[in-house]
């Protein structure tokens, strides 16, 4: 079942953020239909940095190949503003649709953009906006590669004209609305009531972000199709390896830590060692014991 054809259930689809192959295969084993790829989680892992538009496109067109390479599940790919205009998100569309994803999500913040969760957003005008999308549903390959148009605009210009710029972005082509950063309950609730018949709607829950922090059935029941957690592994990650360096700085060894990392033989049976092996040596006309 293709992403856009899962969007026409009535029940929401949860995509977790993951930020290379390896956090992809293990999402995907976990049961998830559909991935999300952070813009902001590569920005945080690829180079220690935050989400203030340091990621190159050719850096996140890479991470999709790889992904794809590992995994066959649905993958939404953050595309940020397409870096740079119209022209340059149809090249954007072709290259990230050829390394694999199944949608790209284009936001409407000036150049260099940041996270939606961050102060001092600034915006295109919601005309420009709407010429790049067109530009990319025009550049698309297959109609199955979904177009997700995302505002900024409730943190810049308000709830209200944040919801005439969906209803735009609708009329221009997109497949799917996400307006960032609702700050009440009631504002998801009232996305839901204005733009709900519009497109599929998707909801971004960030840990101490501005939107309050609803789970996937919560959000189902508000109208939502699509909810992201793109930056939860990250963080999840981070504290992690924070708490076990300390522990290896402190003890000169991992044994403290054992019951909270895999060990060498575990690792390789997650990633799939013993089965590559086999394969490789079928291929040389020769079967391992």
């Amino acid at each position: 079942m293709s992403l856009k054809q899962r969007l026409t259930e009535r029940r929401i689809l949860v995509a977790p953020g993951v930020f290379d192959a390896l956090t992809a295969a293990i999402a995907t084993d976990a049961g998830f239909e559909a991935l999300y790829l952070s813009g902001a989680a590569i920005a945080y892992t690829k180079l220690g940095r935050p989400d203030i538009g340091l990621v190159s496109m050719n850096e996140v067109a890479e991470t999709i190949a790889l992904v794809r390479d590992r995994v066959a599940t649905a993958l939404i790919v953050d595309a940020d503003n397409g870096y740079g205009n119209a022209l340059n998100v149809q090249r954007t569309m072709r290259v990230f649709e050829r390394a694999g994803a199944s949608a790209i999500q284009l936001e409407d913040q000036t150049m260099p953009k940041r996270c939606g969760h961050l102060a001092d957003k600034s915006l295109i005008s919601a005309q420009e906006m709407a010429g790049k999308i067109k530009a990319a549903v025009d550049a698309r390959h297959s109609a199955e590669t979904l177009v997700i148009a995302r505002t900024d605009a409730v943190a810049v210009e308000g709830f209200e004209p944040a919801l005439e710029r969906a209803r735009l972005y609708a009329q221009s082509g997109a497949d799917v609305l996400f307006v960032e950063a609702p700050r009440t309950r009631d504002q998801l609730a009232a996305l839901t009531a204005a733009l709900g018949d519009v497109l599929p709607l998707m909801a971004n829950m960030v840990e101490g972000g501005d939107t309050p922090l609803l789970s996937a059935d919560e959000l189902g029941d508000l109208g939502f199709s699509l909810v992201i957690f793109p930056g939860g592994i990250v963080r999840a990650l981070a504290r992690t390896a924070q708490d076990y360096y300390a522990s290896l700085a402190q003890h000169g060894s991992n044994a403290p830590f054992g019951n909270r990392m895999y060990d060498f033989k575990a690792l390789n049976t997650l990633i799939g060692t013993t089965e590559m092996l086999a394969a490789g040596a079928r291929y040389e006309g020769k079967e391992q014991a």
